[in-house]
């Protein structure tokens, strides 16, 4: 695949003492030393967002809007609450429309005895009527707390790479086939 694929990597909780800095911290580690990557973290907290959606978007959703153009493909991290992906992840989304256009999506989930899946199944509806392509690999970190050691990283990191390697490899190729295709003729063409 020739160049690097930029990569939005997404945040995917808020919340206070979130979880979620571990595992993007550990995804973003292991998507540089896999190559092929330039990895944009995308990070809700540090966006400041408005707090409700404008009728004409300000500057901290333009900004984001840029971010998400600029980019090739996402992987984002979420946890599952209440048997859902966070609103603040819902918000950060529905901020942008084209930017999302035939571009891959995968997933890192975790949570409890789930690991985040059934966030991943809602989401994979929300990324269809954007017209986002989401990939059927996905990763996930059943009872996550202990999941992870003091270092923040996976127990079982073997298994945890095999399965973020195949991930990744299927967002390579993805990532490269759909930009070649919106370079040749841009999707808003297509779809028109």
């Amino acid at each position: 695949m020739p160049g690097e694929l930029a990569v939005g990597l997404i945040y995917g909780s808020t919340r206070e003492g979130r979880f979620c800095d571990t595992v993007a911290r550990w995804v973003g580690e292991e998507m540089t030393a896999h190559g092929g990557f330039h990895v944009d973290p995308i990070d809700p907290l540090a966006l400041q967002l408005p707090a409700r959606h404008e009728s004409v978007a300000g500057p901290a959703t333009l900004a984001l809007r840029r971010r998400l153009a600029a980019a090739d493909a996402f992987v984002i991290v979420t946890p599952e609450y209440n048997h859902a992906y966070p609103a603040s992840l819902k918000f950060l989304i529905d901020s942008a429309y084209r930017e999302w256009c035939a571009k891959p999506v995968a997933f890192v989930s975790y949570g409890g005895i789930s690991g985040g899946l059934r966030a991943i199944e809602q989401l994979r509806l929300v990324f269809a009527e954007l017209h986002a392509v989401t990939l059927s690999d996905t990763v996930s970190f059943a009872n996550c707390w202990s999941a992870f050691d003091a270092r923040g990283r996976p127990v079982d990191e073997q298994a945890a790479r095999r399965a973020l390697s195949a991930q990744l490899g299927s967002l390579g190729w993805w990532g490269s086939v759909l930009r070649d295709a919106r370079t040749q003729r841009p999707y808003e063409q297509a779809a028109a």
